[in-house]
């Protein structure tokens, strides 16, 4: 997801038959399609309603599962299993037709879509070590690890879109550069922002939407994406640091400014922190900036 794309995109899904005995068929391109219902659904960014950098671009996928009501999640045997919506100038695309049958369903989809998935209830998931932009076309580390889900509980077929809210399941930290009162000159553009001591590495329920750390993960460094002159940003695993460790990491002009804290990652938060750096590097002090629960 990048920028300048409107965030909320339709897509039509036209489908096939079930057959009695499966959730999911395939009937010819001219078969008679007299009484079914498209599949029609609408995908919320959760930014949608501001304007922001962070949209889906042409070449996005959403990972898709529909079920019926009744049934549990499974990693197959679903009336769809992982479907890939791809993002084009025309809209969201499946690459094949899909109808709805009588009865009522559960839609769950998830940004990014992975081309494997082997557990819908402890789905590995990582957040990339180095989060900086990418100078290509493709998704860079930051935006790859940014998480997002949604879902939707007793749909019935009807030519009216379902609508996906998506929202963010990981955490996000921003930490602002301060000059503190005895910092000689400017704040350079050009520090790099490191995150200390926290798992990478989670499992997530699609069924509930829910991010749990991997408990045997080591602590590793993630390296921030910079968002502004001296602001720099990076998603992390929802967890709780605690004992006072190193957490946040600031190298400018060969001067390392290092933070020690214990903290605590709320799942779907953007956390905020002001890090006031001064003359010198050992007397770092963060102020607590705040918590948005609808980031972008």
């Amino acid at each position: 997801m990048r920028r300048n794309i409107n965030s909320i995109a339709s897509v039509l899904l036209l489908t096939f038959g079930v057959a009695s005995c499966a959730n999911e068929s395939i009937e010819p391109e001219a078969a008679d399609t007299d009484g079914k219902v498209a599949m029609s659904f609408t995908f919320s960014h959760p930014s949608e309603t501001r304007a922001t950098e962070t949209s889906f671009e042409e070449g996005d996928a959403v990972g898709l599962f529909v079920v019926e009501s009744d049934t549990p999640l499974e990693i197959s045997g679903n009336v769809l299993n992982n479907e890939h919506l791809t993002f084009s100038v025309s809209g969201w695309n499946s690459g094949r037709k899909l109808y709805w049958d009588k009865g009522t369903y559960n839609a769950y989809a998830y940004y990014p879509a992975l081309d494997e998935i082997f557990s819908v209830s402890d789905l590995p998931f990582s957040v990339a070590t180095d989060q900086r932009e990418s100078v290509g076309n493709s998704i860079d580390g930051y935006e790859g690890s940014d998480f997002l889900y949604a879902s939707s509980l007793g749909i019935e077929a009807s030519p009216n879109p379902v609508n996906l809210q998506f929202r963010h399941i990981l955490s996000k930290l921003t930490v602002r550069l301060i000059k503190g009162e005895d910092f000689e000159g400017e704040i350079p553009d050009n520090a790099t922002v490191y995150i200390h001591n926290t798992v990478t590495d989670a499992t997530i329920d699609l069924a509930a939407g829910v991010a749990t750390k991997n408990l045997r993960g080591a602590g590793k460094t993630v390296i921030a994406r910079k968002v502004g002159p001296t602001s720099y940003t990076a998603i992390i695993v929802p967890q709780r640091l605690e004992n006072r460790v190193p957490i946040v990491e600031v190298v400018m002009n060969g001067v390392s400014f290092l933070y020690e804290s214990k903290f605590l990652f709320k799942p779907g938060i953007h956390h905020i922190v002001n890090l006031v750096v001064d003359k010198n590097p050992e007397q770092v002090k963060i102020e607590v900036g705040g918590e948005i629960t609808d980031w972008n």
